[in-house]
């Protein structure tokens, strides 16, 4: 057996300093998932069903097509292949007949193997997260996605922990975003799903007008190809799309002692979107709800979950409160992502043993190199940018990660200048390595656009109109969403509300 580049050990130590996404190769050459071809499965499941969101390859306006605006297909795996071949008979593609291929993309996304394949356990270990570092993780704790070209995620952020994913058939292309630059992509939370943050933004065609701080934000690409891994940060926004016929990756979301400040945010935002959006008005009549998010609950239930929330980030911090939390007959806290019918992720198994974790402080060289590659700073502004079509791509079979990579898809670049007074971080191809990012990162800093809580600059903003003061203003129940759980707003609550019940003046029901 050829011997790893890095160690689990190595890698535990590496995933815990890293503060920007970057690719791992040649860890993942024996993974029996590799051979999870569409083929492959379309044997493994048989006849069972898999849910497809089917998208427009023409979306009309320069806005993201979120999930609520897709249609849905129920169809064997073996029914998508022969869609895919060309295939236009009911009798050979199901569901599919309705749509041209042509004309509409399919992603069966956000399918949590221990559904899919729970007649098959035994496949849940070709999955093998412990070579990163987590004993006794595999595909029981993973998600599957299986695309066509043109298949999307829209731009978004995940509230918890960060991201590992392969890639196993196929391309998919990343346009990553820091977290500093989160006011330039203009989160929302419509439509609402648990965990999830959008952006308003169709990146690759964006609309200035509308949102003007855009032109500021710093975009990190990468196309990622069959046996590479890539590691996306928290709070890292993406966007990825299928650049290939047919693709298929797995993906494992880590979760993160912070995440118990998140829940919080999370359990907040859900008790005000859903307070608002289930109450009946002239303008809420939107799809607001992500088809991930089955089901709703009362607005008892979702002050329970923020209470628990609350409770559980105040012990973790080893604060105590004047009054004890109430956790007998309530649900359990809110975790990670959810799956198709709204269960919670089976999380288990996510923390790795202590022994792993470097107990030094000491800043040490971050090992980039063959191995391990940073993710490119697209330094393209997004006024020039127009995304190479993949139609013009090499088309042939790409070379598998053990194997040499594309020079073109994995790259470094020289990230951001930083601002006057920041560390030199990326001297000699390395990066500094600390447990924790320095508000001198040059990622961690907003763009000269998104300062000062990411207004954009004067010459951005709308410098008012003399037409405009005689036009009537008409603030929708979505537009006053849209500030109450901005991240911001939610984070600065979620410390209040904890202050309240440390210091006692919470109002006792």
């Amino acid at each position: 057996m050829t011997p790893k580049p890095f160690s689990p050990e190595e890698i535990q130590r590496i995933l815990g300093s890293l503060q920007r996404p970057a690719v791992f190769l040649n860890i993942t050459c024996d993974w029996p998932v590799l051979l999870w071809t569409v083929d492959h499965l379309s044997r493994c499941l048989g006849g069972k069903a898999v849910r497809f969101r089917m998208g427009k390859r023409q979306h009309e306006k320069k806005t993201p097509l979120f999930e609520t605006q897709c249609s849905y297909v129920d169809a064997k795996l073996e029914e998508f292949l022969s869609w895919t071949e060309g295939q236009t008979g009911a009798e050979d593609v199901g569901c599919f007949s309705n749509y041209p291929l042509s004309l509409y993309w399919a992603y069966a996304d956000y399918k949590y193997i221990a559904l899919l394949l729970q007649e098959k356990p035994s496949m849940f270990e070709d999955v093998v997260w412990s070579q990163f570092g987590f004993p006794g993780r595999n595909g029981r704790d993973s998600t599957l996605w299986i695309g066509t070209e043109g298949a999307n995620t829209p731009c978004h952020l995940d509230s918890y922990g960060y991201n590992l994913v392969l890639q196993v058939q196929g391309r998919k292309r990343w346009h990553l975003f820091p977290p500093a630059d989160t006011s330039c992509l203009y989160p929302s939370r419509i439509p609402y799903e648990e965990s999830s943050v959008f952006s308003q933004v169709d990146v690759l065609q964006p609309d200035l007008q509308r949102f003007p701080a855009f032109r500021h934000a710093r975009a990190y690409t990468v196309t990622l190809q069959p046996g590479q891994v890539l590691f996306v940060p928290r709070h890292w926004w993406h966007y990825v799309e299928s650049i290939d016929p047919i693709t298929v990756s797995v993906n494992s979301w880590i979760e993160l002692e912070v995440d118990d400040e998140a829940r919080v945010g999370e359990a907040l935002t859900k008790a005000i979107v859903c307070a608002l959006k289930t109450t009946p008005s002239n303008d809420n009549d939107d799809d607001w709800l992500n088809p991930t998010e089955e089901g709703l609950v009362g607005h008892d239930e979702n002050m329970q979950y923020l209470n628990l929330a609350v409770g559980a980030c105040m012990e973790k911090r080893g604060i105590t409160s004047h009054r004890d939390q109430q956790t007998q007959d309530t649900p359990a806290c809110p975790r990670a992502k959810r799956d198709s019918r709204g269960q919670a992720k089976n999380t288990s198994s996510s923390s790795p043993p202590a022994e792993y974790l470097s107990s030094s402080s000491t800043p040490s060289t971050m090992p980039f190199g063959p191995h391990l590659i940073p993710v490119a700073w697209n330094q393209i502004t997004n006024q020039e940018t127009t995304e190479q079509n993949p139609k013009n791509q090499d088309r042939t079979s790409p070379s598998r990660d053990c194997d040499i990579i594309r020079s073109s898809s994995v790259t470094q670049n020289t990230p951001p200048r930083p601002v006057s007074g920041s560390r030199a971080q990326h001297q000699h191809g390395g990066e500094s390595m600390s447990s924790s990012g320095s508000a001198s990162d040059p990622l961690l800093l907003p763009q000269p656009g998104c300062r000062d809580g990411g207004r954009p600059p004067p010459g951005d903003r709308d410098q008012g109109n003399g037409d405009r003061a005689h036009c009537p203003v008409a603030i929708t129940t979505n537009d006053l969403l849209q500030c109450l759980v901005h991240p911001e707003v939610i984070a600065r609550v979620s410390e209040l509300l904890m202050e309240r019940v440390r210091s006692g003046t919470a109002t006792t029901p």
